[in-house]
């Protein structure tokens, strides 16, 4: 059973278990390197009569990169990219929100990593709401957003041979997020 969009109306944390929280950057020049963050936390508070009205904040912690390949996540790790020992924390908080239909929203917020913080829009697409079989009420959405690394101060690259650089500046933030409602 699904619930009306006003009985949404409520204060929700994310399920990391059920969540992706990932990224997707150029290499090379020829290919995408693909990965996520493992540990994070978000709150949110959904008004289903007034969606502008809905907040949320997503803390993710810097150190749990992972894209597969351990030697990579390190250097990622390092002050050449996330420079997570001094700066354990990405952070995500909403200053506003645009209802463009019944299931897509435009999520403004302000986005910083490694104390650098800009404002971003992210779209999502609220996927559905069900109760779970703990009778839990879950919502879903999905969203991306599109960011250059460089606006936040990760800067590092390598020149390659043939012309180019070995990391692109764009870099791909992916959510697809299971939200449950808090009694």
């Amino acid at each position: 059973m699904t619930a009306e969009l006003a009985e949404l109306t409520g204060d929700y944390v994310l399920d990391p278990a059920h969540s992706r929280i990932g990224f997707v950057a150029r290499h090379a020049m020829v290919t995408k390197v693909r990965g996520a963050f493992h540990t994070f936390e978000g709150s949110a508070h959904l008004d289903g009569a007034d969606p502008s009205r809905s907040t949320a904040e997503v803390v993710i912690k810097a150190e749990s990169i992972d894209t597969g390949v351990e030697q990579r996540d390190q250097h990622l790790r390092t002050n050449d990219f996330l420079d997570a020992p001094n700066f354990p924390d990405i952070t995500f908080r909403t200053t506003g929100v645009e209802v463009g239909s019944a299931t897509e929203y435009r999520v403004t917020g302000d986005l910083t990593i490694k104390d650098t913080t800009r404002p971003v829009t992210i779209d999502f697409e609220y996927t559905g709401n069900a109760v779970d079989p703990y009778g839990n009420l879950r919502v879903g959405l999905e969203g991306e957003v599109t960011i250059s690394r460089k606006d936040f101060g990760v800067t590092w690259n390598a020149a390659l041979e043939g012309g180019g650089v070995l990391v692109g500046d764009k870099v791909v933030l992916q959510f697809d997020v299971s939200a449950i409602k808090q009694q």
